[in-house]
């Protein structure tokens, strides 16, 4: 069975608040009549002993949400659960890949993004929703880390993906036949950004450029490997229109748990 938590945090945003209000919305769309709970492989999300929502995690104040992100992971994986993480601004990657990294030995972060995320630090903060990816390879050697969509690589974070060792495909690179060409259990990142503003209007920082719906979806059905778990950040419900990109964040949701179904080494 595959575990779906909220964690209602962004308070790690650099420019406008509101993810904190997503999984609430996605659960929502996730819902709503106007389309059905059908997966495209021929899975039904609402079908018995498939999903189990957990609902929101409760998180401290201040920097212990960290910590309490992170045992709360560990705890699902212990119980021997997939979990699907609905965000949140993209902070929060950084303390549930903590629990994954601890537990794979071989571990590959496909991350969907119009940025990079790997800043040392930004404006003063090292856990910025700008720095997740950074924060994880310095602490987790053994971590691979692909990133798919990426269209405002500066400098610093040029530097960095050097430094980490990171394939990076841009736009402006895709497709690339071999991008998902990729060893052992796979952790998803999915920032709703990714996406041109066209297709996904409630987020907070807009990018022209990026990948359709469509696009997205044909990547992730098309990762082989065993799914371990993933995350869809970055939802902002206070700059959709009419639940457009909830919608979408629903969808990619089911479309993961079905691909984690359909990769599963013990189906």
């Amino acid at each position: 069975m595959i575990s779906l938590l909220g964690i209602p945090y962004d308070d790690s945003s650099s420019y406008l608040k509101g993810a904190a209000l997503a999984p609430e919305r996605i659960r929502s769309a996730l819902l709503s009549p106007s389309s059905n709970s059908s997966i495209e492989n021929g899975l039904a999300f609402d079908q018995v002993g498939l999903v189990e929502d957990l609902g929101d995690l409760v998180l401290p104040l201040g920097e212990g949400h960290r910590s309490a992100i992170t045992t709360a992971i560990d705890n699902l994986l212990q119980l021997g659960k997939k979990v699907v993480v609905l965000g949140g601004d993209h902070s929060i990657s950084y303390p549930i890949l903590r629990a994954y990294a601890k537990r794979h030995p071989v571990l590959h972060v496909i991350h969907f993004d119009a940025h990079p995320d790997l800043y040392d630090e930004l404006d003063g903060d090292k856990y910025s929703h700008a720095c997740p990816f950074a924060r994880l390879l310095e602490e987790f050697s053994h971590v691979r880390l692909t990133q798919i969509g990426i269209r405002t690589l500066n400098e610093p974070c040029r530097r960095q993906a050097i430094r980490f060792g990171v394939r990076v495909f841009e736009m402006r690179d895709l497709p690339a036949p071999s991008l998902l060409d990729v060893d052992g259990p796979v952790y998803i990142s999915l920032d709703l950004d990714v996406l041109d503003p066209a297709f996904a209007p409630g987020v907070s920082h807009y990018e022209p450029g990026g990948l359709s719906v469509r696009e997205v979806l044909g990547y992730l059905q098309s990762i082989k490997n065993d799914i371990v778990g993933a995350d869809i950040v970055e939802l902002n419900p206070l700059r959709d229109y009419h639940d457009q990109t909830a919608m979408v964040a629903a969808k990619f949701a089911k479309e993961i748990v079905g691909q984690m179904v359909q990769n599963s080494p013990n189906r």
